[in-house]
């Protein structure tokens, strides 16, 4: 089992639900989480850059057969250390929830 630490850097909303839909996937295109999460690319981009920067999220471009012009799609996907802090962190607020005051 996991041992609960609690994680400030996944704490924020958008990161702790940026973790919760990539722990999920192998890894997730940009344009689909920013549609699913409902925000603007800056504030993604923001929050992945922070999440990054921890070593939690790792980022990758390639080529799309779908598109006609030269951009590259991004992934996205939550390294080993991610998964790991992500997991220790759901067992953390697990723990306050369960606790008894």
């Amino acid at each position: 089992m996991t041992e609960a630490r609690f994680d400030e850097t996944i704490h924020a909303p958008v990161r702790l639900r940026i973790c919760g839909l990539l722990n999920k996937a192998d890894r997730l295109d940009f344009a689909v989480l920013r549609d699913t999460l409902g925000i603007s690319d800056a504030t993604l981009s923001k929050h992945i850059k922070t999440l990054a920067d921890s070593h939690y999220v790792t980022i990758s471009k390639s080529s799309s057969a779908k598109r006609t012009d030269a951009r590259r799609v991004t992934w996205l996907s939550l390294s080993p250390t991610g998964r790991s802090a992500f997991a220790a962190h759901v067992r953390a607020l697990q723990d306050i929830a369960d606790s008894r005051a």
